[in-house]
């Protein structure tokens, strides 16, 4: 999708590649300026794509955490006269998938069957490279790659910059934050950065906000992996990459985003030409040394 629902981003999920239910409701969003809490309220929409159609306004607004006549607000801002009118359109365009009956689950196993649903929501965005293409295209040209990622984000950044240094000639985690990170963005501009990676995940810090739209000012091109596309980061980020994590249990789950950056670290290797050779002397120095015991 070429677009956040007029947020100012540009997301990664593109229309042609997947037909979902999921896809279907990200196009209707399309064009939109959403508050917060409309913005919300698709979210949630998206991750349940198959029930939407057929839940009442007082079920979707449980479902999202909002009031009722939130719902109704946010079916006449997509141009429907009430949310019965939009439900009508739903079931329209983006009808019940069949579901298979799993019997009887506990919520642990609930936990992993919605971790899995991610990953196939994943799967049908990346049925369109070229997002991904893109930014990995970018960040293997920025000398130096800053990869911020702070609070529950701050594990997704570090992970990805550990492998990144592998094979990208500079890679500057920016894992902490505090009055010495916009200081650091600057750094790393002085030094030839064009582009910033981010990860952004809930509850997503006002800091990281701030952080990128003072990139984006310092002349970078800000590349996010967030788990939606109506993420309060996607007003200050060129390319939105989503990866939606698991609520069900008490912390949230982030296997999606988790893999989405790993996906970016292939695109980038693609991008840079000595990688296998830099992982290969990497493999010889780690024989010589004796470094792993496998």
């Amino acid at each position: 999708m070429n677009g956040t629902g007029g947020t100012g981003g540009t997301s990664g999920v593109g229309p042609s590649g997947t037909d979902s239910p999921a896809a279907r409701l990200q196009a209707l969003f399309e064009g939109h300026r959403l508050t917060p809490t409309q913005r919300r309220i698709a979210h949630s929409m998206v991750r349940r794509a198959s029930d939407v159609p057929f839940l009442s306004s007082v079920e979707l607004a449980e479902l999202a955490g909002v009031s009722q006549p939130s719902v109704t607000r946010f079916a006449v801002a997509l141009g429907f006269d009430g949310y019965p009118a939009l439900r009508r359109h739903l079931r329209e365009v983006a009808p019940a998938e069949p579901v298979a009956d799993t019997g009887a689950v506990n919520e642990y196993q609930q936990a992993v069957a919605a971790e899995i649903e991610n990953l196939r929501h994943l799967a049908e965005v990346l049925a369109d490279p070229g997002p991904v293409r893109e930014a990995g295209r970018l960040l293997a040209a920025s000398r130096p790659l800053p990869v911020l990622g702070l609070r529950a984000a701050a594990a997704q950044a570090h992970g990805f910059a550990y492998f990144a240094a592998k094979v990208h000639p500079d890679v500057r985690l920016l894992g902490e934050g505090g009055t010495m990170l916009h200081d650091r963005i600057d750094a790393a501009v002085r030094a030839g950065a064009d582009t910033l990676l981010c990860f952004a995940l809930p509850r997503h810090p006002r800091e990281v906000v701030e952080a990128l739209a003072h990139a984006k000012e310092a002349g970078l091109t800000v590349v996010t992996v967030a788990d939606s596309a109506f993420a309060p980061v996607a007003k200050v980020s060129d390319l939105l990459l989503p990866a939606a994590v698991g609520t069900g249990l008490a912390f949230d789950t982030a296997c999606a985003p988790m893999l989405l950056g790993r996906v970016l670290l292939e695109a980038m290797c693609d991008d840079l030409p000595d990688a296998q050779a830099r992982l290969e002397e990497f493999d010889a120095k780690a024989a010589a040394r004796g470094l792993f015991v496998d």
